[in-house]
Protein backbone atom coordinates (compact mmCIF):
# COMPACT_ATOMS: atom_id res chain seq x y z
CA UNK A 1 0.00 0.00 0.00
CA UNK A 2 1.21 3.33 -1.05
CA UNK A 3 0.17 6.98 0.50
CA UNK A 4 1.34 10.04 -1.42
CA UNK A 5 3.98 8.06 -2.56
CA UNK A 6 5.68 6.90 0.04
CA UNK A 7 5.69 3.06 0.77
CA UNK A 8 4.37 1.92 4.48
CA UNK A 9 5.73 -1.50 4.18
CA UNK A 10 8.02 -1.88 7.51
CA UNK A 11 11.15 -3.72 7.00
CA UNK A 12 12.93 -5.14 9.90
CA UNK A 13 16.04 -2.85 10.87
CA UNK A 14 19.60 -4.63 10.10
CA UNK A 15 20.84 -6.28 13.74
CA UNK A 16 23.08 -4.29 15.16
CA UNK A 17 26.65 -6.12 15.22
CA UNK A 18 27.54 -4.37 18.59
CA UNK A 19 24.61 -5.94 20.47
CA UNK A 20 26.00 -9.35 21.44
CA UNK A 21 29.67 -7.46 22.03
CA UNK A 22 27.67 -5.42 24.72
CA UNK A 23 25.44 -8.57 25.92
CA UNK A 24 28.57 -9.96 26.51
CA UNK A 25 30.17 -7.53 28.80
CA UNK A 26 27.36 -6.92 30.51
CA UNK A 27 27.16 -10.39 31.61
CA UNK A 28 30.79 -10.63 32.64
CA UNK A 29 30.68 -7.49 34.45
CA UNK A 30 27.53 -9.06 36.20
CA UNK A 31 29.66 -12.11 37.35
CA UNK A 32 32.46 -9.88 38.32
CA UNK A 33 30.37 -7.90 40.49
CA UNK A 34 28.40 -11.73 41.89
CA UNK A 35 31.81 -12.49 43.01
CA UNK A 36 33.21 -9.94 44.73
CA UNK A 37 29.84 -9.99 46.57
CA UNK A 38 30.92 -13.61 47.55
CA UNK A 39 34.56 -13.05 48.22
CA UNK A 40 33.94 -9.85 50.69
CA UNK A 41 30.47 -11.37 52.59
CA UNK A 42 31.21 -11.79 55.97
CA UNK A 43 29.18 -14.86 56.28
CA UNK A 44 31.11 -16.57 53.11
CA UNK A 45 34.38 -15.53 55.05
CA UNK A 46 34.00 -15.15 58.76
CA UNK A 47 35.44 -17.92 60.80
CA UNK A 48 32.58 -19.66 63.04
CA UNK A 49 33.51 -21.24 66.44
CA UNK A 50 30.81 -23.17 68.47
CA UNK A 51 31.24 -22.42 72.70
CA UNK A 52 29.77 -24.25 75.29
CA UNK A 53 27.65 -23.06 78.08
CA UNK A 54 27.12 -24.65 81.72
CA UNK A 55 23.45 -24.39 82.61
CA UNK A 56 24.21 -22.11 85.96
CA UNK A 57 20.78 -20.51 84.93
CA UNK A 58 17.65 -21.15 82.86
CA UNK A 59 18.22 -21.20 79.08
CA UNK A 60 16.41 -18.31 77.91
CA UNK A 61 18.47 -15.96 80.50
CA UNK A 62 21.94 -17.57 80.09
CA UNK A 63 21.37 -17.29 76.67
CA UNK A 64 20.07 -13.58 76.92
CA UNK A 65 22.91 -13.01 79.22
CA UNK A 66 25.64 -14.29 76.73
CA UNK A 67 24.66 -13.40 72.79
CA UNK A 68 25.91 -9.27 73.89
CA UNK A 69 29.27 -11.10 74.05
CA UNK A 70 29.00 -12.92 71.27
CA UNK A 71 27.85 -10.51 69.02
CA UNK A 72 30.73 -8.63 70.25
CA UNK A 73 33.42 -11.01 69.15
CA UNK A 74 31.77 -11.16 65.60
CA UNK A 75 31.51 -7.11 65.02
CA UNK A 76 35.58 -7.04 66.37
CA UNK A 77 36.64 -9.93 64.78
CA UNK A 78 35.42 -10.80 62.39
CA UNK A 79 34.84 -14.68 63.50
CA UNK A 80 31.07 -16.19 64.26
CA UNK A 81 30.27 -17.38 67.27
CA UNK A 82 27.35 -20.00 68.00
CA UNK A 83 26.66 -20.67 71.47
CA UNK A 84 25.34 -24.17 72.86
CA UNK A 85 23.72 -24.26 76.50
CA UNK A 86 24.15 -27.87 77.64
CA UNK A 87 21.21 -29.61 79.77
CA UNK A 88 23.39 -30.49 82.72
CA UNK A 89 26.90 -29.76 83.46
CA UNK A 90 28.33 -32.58 83.05
CA UNK A 91 27.25 -32.87 79.60
CA UNK A 92 29.46 -30.34 78.48
CA UNK A 93 32.90 -32.93 79.59
CA UNK A 94 31.13 -35.96 77.67
CA UNK A 95 30.05 -33.37 74.53
CA UNK A 96 32.84 -30.61 74.09
CA UNK A 97 34.58 -33.98 71.49
CA UNK A 98 31.94 -35.04 69.93
CA UNK A 99 29.61 -32.13 69.44
CA UNK A 100 32.99 -30.34 67.76
CA UNK A 101 33.43 -27.33 70.27
CA UNK A 102 35.69 -25.18 69.97
CA UNK A 103 35.64 -23.27 73.26
CA UNK A 104 33.01 -23.04 76.75
CA UNK A 105 32.41 -20.82 79.16
CA UNK A 106 33.82 -23.61 82.11
CA UNK A 107 32.54 -23.83 85.50
CA UNK A 108 35.16 -24.40 88.22
CA UNK A 109 35.15 -27.80 88.39
CA UNK A 110 33.78 -28.70 84.94
CA UNK A 111 37.07 -26.17 83.72
CA UNK A 112 39.13 -28.53 85.79
CA UNK A 113 37.66 -31.98 84.41
CA UNK A 114 38.06 -29.95 80.94
CA UNK A 115 41.92 -29.11 81.72
CA UNK A 116 42.45 -32.26 83.28
CA UNK A 117 40.54 -34.82 81.04
CA UNK A 118 40.73 -32.85 77.43
CA UNK A 119 43.76 -30.25 77.80
CA UNK A 120 41.64 -26.86 77.49
CA UNK A 121 43.37 -23.98 77.63
CA UNK A 122 41.60 -20.95 79.81
CA UNK A 123 41.96 -17.74 78.32
CA UNK A 124 39.83 -15.25 80.39
CA UNK A 125 37.05 -14.75 82.92
CA UNK A 126 35.08 -11.79 83.79
CA UNK A 127 35.95 -9.36 86.56
CA UNK A 128 32.74 -8.96 88.15
CA UNK A 129 30.87 -5.54 89.41
CA UNK A 130 32.19 -5.98 92.82
CA UNK A 131 35.73 -6.60 92.00
CA UNK A 132 36.47 -10.19 92.17
CA UNK A 133 37.02 -12.46 89.57
CA UNK A 134 36.19 -15.61 91.54
CA UNK A 135 32.87 -16.73 93.70
CA UNK A 136 31.80 -18.70 96.76
CA UNK A 137 29.76 -21.53 97.30
CA UNK A 138 26.96 -20.64 100.03
CA UNK A 139 24.74 -23.30 101.84
CA UNK A 140 21.61 -21.24 102.59
CA UNK A 141 17.96 -21.89 104.26
CA UNK A 142 14.74 -19.69 104.96
CA UNK A 143 15.42 -17.33 107.91
CA UNK A 144 11.78 -19.05 109.30
CA UNK A 145 13.14 -22.36 108.56
CA UNK A 146 15.14 -23.01 112.34
CA UNK A 147 18.19 -24.42 110.78
CA UNK A 148 21.21 -22.82 111.88
CA UNK A 149 24.15 -25.46 111.83
CA UNK A 150 24.92 -29.18 110.76
CA UNK A 151 22.89 -30.47 113.72
CA UNK A 152 19.13 -28.93 112.74
CA UNK A 153 19.84 -30.38 109.57
CA UNK A 154 19.36 -33.65 110.43
CA UNK A 155 16.13 -35.08 108.84
CA UNK A 156 15.32 -32.30 106.40
CA UNK A 157 15.46 -31.80 102.90
CA UNK A 158 18.37 -30.29 100.92
CA UNK A 159 18.79 -29.71 97.07
CA UNK A 160 22.06 -29.33 95.71
CA UNK A 161 22.68 -28.24 91.74
CA UNK A 162 24.69 -30.68 89.66
CA UNK A 163 27.51 -33.34 90.74
CA UNK A 164 29.97 -31.44 87.85
CA UNK A 165 29.72 -28.05 90.08
CA UNK A 166 32.28 -26.61 92.90
CA UNK A 167 29.62 -24.37 94.37
CA UNK A 168 26.89 -26.90 94.31
CA UNK A 169 27.78 -29.91 95.58
CA UNK A 170 31.30 -30.66 95.72
CA UNK A 171 31.97 -27.62 98.68
CA UNK A 172 28.76 -28.68 100.22
CA UNK A 173 29.65 -32.32 100.50
CA UNK A 174 33.26 -31.82 101.53
CA UNK A 175 31.60 -28.96 104.53
CA UNK A 176 29.08 -31.89 105.01
CA UNK A 177 31.85 -34.23 105.83
CA UNK A 178 33.87 -32.34 107.93
CA UNK A 179 30.77 -32.00 110.25
CA UNK A 180 30.35 -36.03 110.25
CA UNK A 181 27.96 -36.15 108.19
CA UNK A 182 29.25 -39.47 106.12
CA UNK A 183 26.01 -40.45 104.11
CA UNK A 184 23.38 -37.72 103.18
CA UNK A 185 21.02 -40.39 101.87
CA UNK A 186 20.72 -41.49 105.76
CA UNK A 187 21.02 -38.27 107.69
CA UNK A 188 18.65 -36.17 105.05
CA UNK A 189 14.97 -37.25 104.56
CA UNK A 190 15.44 -36.16 100.97
CA UNK A 191 18.08 -34.60 98.43
CA UNK A 192 17.53 -33.76 94.39
CA UNK A 193 19.84 -31.99 92.12
CA UNK A 194 18.03 -29.00 90.63
CA UNK A 195 20.34 -28.68 87.38
CA UNK A 196 20.74 -24.85 87.82
CA UNK A 197 21.61 -22.60 90.55
CA UNK A 198 19.04 -19.97 90.22
CA UNK A 199 16.56 -23.45 90.24
CA UNK A 200 18.24 -23.82 93.80
CA UNK A 201 17.31 -21.00 95.50
CA UNK A 202 13.91 -20.70 94.27
CA UNK A 203 13.11 -23.82 95.44
CA UNK A 204 14.15 -23.03 98.71
CA UNK A 205 12.73 -19.57 98.48
CA UNK A 206 9.23 -21.54 97.44
CA UNK A 207 9.98 -23.60 100.56
CA UNK A 208 9.82 -26.71 98.27
CA UNK A 209 12.75 -28.20 100.24
CA UNK A 210 14.36 -26.64 103.65
CA UNK A 211 18.12 -26.15 102.63
CA UNK A 212 20.06 -25.14 99.14
CA UNK A 213 23.20 -24.70 97.79
CA UNK A 214 24.44 -22.30 95.12
CA UNK A 215 27.18 -19.82 93.84
CA UNK A 216 27.09 -16.48 95.36
CA UNK A 217 27.24 -14.54 92.13
CA UNK A 218 23.64 -15.95 91.02
CA UNK A 219 22.25 -15.75 94.71
CA UNK A 220 23.23 -11.91 94.69
CA UNK A 221 21.77 -11.77 90.85
CA UNK A 222 18.39 -12.75 92.07
CA UNK A 223 18.96 -10.71 95.01
CA UNK A 224 19.56 -7.69 92.53
CA UNK A 225 16.49 -8.16 90.91
CA UNK A 226 14.17 -8.70 93.98
CA UNK A 227 15.68 -7.25 97.03
CA UNK A 228 13.28 -9.06 99.02
CA UNK A 229 15.50 -12.36 99.13
CA UNK A 230 17.73 -11.21 100.92
CA UNK A 231 15.17 -10.69 104.16
CA UNK A 232 14.09 -14.17 103.66
CA UNK A 233 17.35 -16.13 103.05
CA UNK A 234 20.06 -16.79 105.61
CA UNK A 235 23.21 -18.32 104.54
CA UNK A 236 24.81 -21.44 106.98
CA UNK A 237 28.27 -21.50 105.52
CA UNK A 238 30.10 -20.35 102.87
CA UNK A 239 32.89 -21.60 100.75
CA UNK A 240 37.08 -20.58 100.19
CA UNK A 241 37.39 -18.57 96.79
CA UNK A 242 36.86 -20.25 92.97
CA UNK A 243 38.03 -18.98 89.91
CA UNK A 244 34.80 -17.36 87.84
CA UNK A 245 33.30 -19.12 84.45
CA UNK A 246 36.09 -18.98 82.32
CA UNK A 247 36.30 -19.27 79.04
CA UNK A 248 38.70 -21.86 77.63
CA UNK A 249 39.56 -23.38 74.27
CA UNK A 250 40.57 -26.64 72.11
CA UNK A 251 44.54 -27.13 72.70
CA UNK A 252 44.25 -27.24 68.75
CA UNK A 253 41.74 -24.19 67.98
CA UNK A 254 43.90 -22.33 65.54
CA UNK A 255 46.25 -20.40 67.19
CA UNK A 256 45.46 -16.54 65.38
CA UNK A 257 41.73 -17.61 66.66
CA UNK A 258 42.38 -17.78 70.15
CA UNK A 259 44.61 -14.33 70.09
CA UNK A 260 41.52 -12.53 68.52
CA UNK A 261 39.45 -14.27 70.99
CA UNK A 262 41.61 -13.03 73.86
CA UNK A 263 42.26 -9.61 72.27
CA UNK A 264 38.83 -8.86 71.93
CA UNK A 265 37.34 -10.02 75.44
CA UNK A 266 40.56 -8.17 77.54
CA UNK A 267 40.16 -4.86 75.46
CA UNK A 268 36.19 -4.70 76.49
CA UNK A 269 36.46 -1.99 78.45
CA UNK A 270 38.73 0.16 76.17
CA UNK A 271 35.89 1.20 73.98
CA UNK A 272 31.99 2.34 74.65
CA UNK A 273 30.40 -0.48 72.65
CA UNK A 274 32.30 -2.78 75.15
CA UNK A 275 31.59 -1.40 78.10
CA UNK A 276 27.95 -1.75 77.38
CA UNK A 277 28.24 -5.18 76.68
CA UNK A 278 30.12 -5.46 79.96
CA UNK A 279 27.21 -3.86 81.70
CA UNK A 280 24.74 -5.84 80.61
CA UNK A 281 26.38 -8.79 81.78
CA UNK A 282 27.36 -7.00 85.12
CA UNK A 283 31.21 -6.90 84.81
CA UNK A 284 33.97 -4.59 84.82
CA UNK A 285 36.14 -6.37 82.38
CA UNK A 286 38.18 -10.20 81.61
CA UNK A 287 41.04 -10.55 82.88
CA UNK A 288 44.13 -13.46 81.52
CA UNK A 289 43.18 -16.38 83.02
CA UNK A 290 45.49 -19.85 83.35
CA UNK A 291 45.82 -23.09 84.45
CA UNK A 292 47.18 -22.28 87.79
CA UNK A 293 44.21 -20.18 88.80
CA UNK A 294 42.21 -23.36 89.16
CA UNK A 295 44.99 -24.44 91.73
CA UNK A 296 41.76 -23.55 94.69
CA UNK A 297 39.47 -26.36 92.68
CA UNK A 298 42.18 -29.28 91.77
CA UNK A 299 42.83 -28.39 96.22
CA UNK A 300 39.22 -28.57 97.19
CA UNK A 301 38.34 -32.09 94.77
CA UNK A 302 41.48 -33.75 96.49
CA UNK A 303 39.88 -32.59 99.87
CA UNK A 304 36.78 -34.55 98.59
CA UNK A 305 38.50 -37.30 97.83
CA UNK A 306 37.85 -36.99 93.72
CA UNK A 307 39.86 -37.94 91.04
CA UNK A 308 39.06 -36.08 88.16
CA UNK A 309 40.54 -38.55 85.54
CA UNK A 310 37.25 -41.03 86.89
CA UNK A 311 34.99 -38.82 88.63
CA UNK A 312 31.46 -40.17 88.05
CA UNK A 313 29.46 -37.09 87.57
CA UNK A 314 26.55 -38.14 86.78
CA UNK A 315 23.52 -36.97 89.00
CA UNK A 316 21.78 -39.58 90.81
Amino acid sequence: MQAHGVSLTRHPHPTDPSEPRTAERLRRVVSALLLLFVMISPSASAEEITIGLIPEQNVFEQMKRYEPIGRYIQEKTGIKVKFSILSRYGNIVESFSKDEMDGAFWGSFTGALAIENLGIEPLVRPLWLDETSSYRGYIFTRRDSGIRNVSDMKGRSIVFVDKATTAGYIFPMAFLGEHGVTDVNSFFKEHYFAGSHDAAVTAVLNKKVDIGCAKNTIFHHLIRRDPKIEDQLFILAHSQEFPSNALGVRPDLKPEIKTKLRDALLNMDHVPEGRDVLEGFEAIRFLATTREDYAPVFHAAANAGIDLKNYEYRNK
